[in-house]
């Protein structure tokens, strides 16, 4: 689990600055624009000059990486908030649907008598290039990801922003997040 800063917490949902946070940000360039025009302009103490703009150096790198570290966390939230995935056909229609919210590990292929997989796709179109035990789902650190579990026909992943179809290599789990499409051997699933 990631930990968050007090100013993270005090951040809405949608990744929304609460106004007094604006405020005080506000503020503070107000309070260092004072203090670098008095130490630069008014100040000839050559010493104090070279503290200052150490001080403000350090605060402005301290800033910039805080403000970047709470842009990536909201993007990867975003775009890893997978609650669902859907069986696609061939006209794009939805076929079935599994709800993934609180799980951690989803195993997929062919249900039988003697194993039963978390997303059974035995009644898919193309079940028959379906391994038993085709792909696991895992989800880590506030992430989803896919990993081959040594199936026939492989696993191919695209990408919601991207337009070409990449294959999952069987000893590297692949990050996956919502809007991205799994093929597993021909069969989609479109996660949500």
């Amino acid at each position: 689990m990631m930990e968050h800063s007090e100013a993270d917490r005090a951040e809405g949902q949608d990744g929304s600055v609460p106004w007094w946070m604006t405020l005080i940000d506000a503020l503070l360039i107000v309070n260092v624009a004072a203090l670098l025009t008095y130490t630069y302009a008014f100040q000839p103490v050559v010493a104090l000059q070279y503290g200052v703009g150490t001080l403000l150096l350090c605060t402005a790198l301290w800033y910039g990486l805080r403000y970047r570290r709470r842009g990536r966390a909201i993007v990867t939230t975003e775009s890893s908030a997978m609650s669902r995935i859907i069986l696609i056909d061939e006209e794009g229609e939805h076929m079935k649907e599994w709800y993934v919210q609180g799980e951690t590990s989803l195993l997929i292929g062919k249900s039988s008598p003697q194993m039963e997989v978390d997303i059974d796709l035995s009644d898919a179109e193309y079940a028959v290039l379906v391994s038993p035990q085709h792909a696991v789902l895992n989800y880590a650190d506030g992430k989803w990801y896919v990993e081959d579990a040594d199936s026939r026909n492989g696993i191919g992943i695209r990408q919601a922003n991207a337009s070409s179809v990449q294959r999952v290599d069987t000893e590297k789990p692949q990050e996956i997040g919502s809007g991205d499409m799994l093929y597993i051997a021909n069969t989609r699933l479109l996660l949500k």
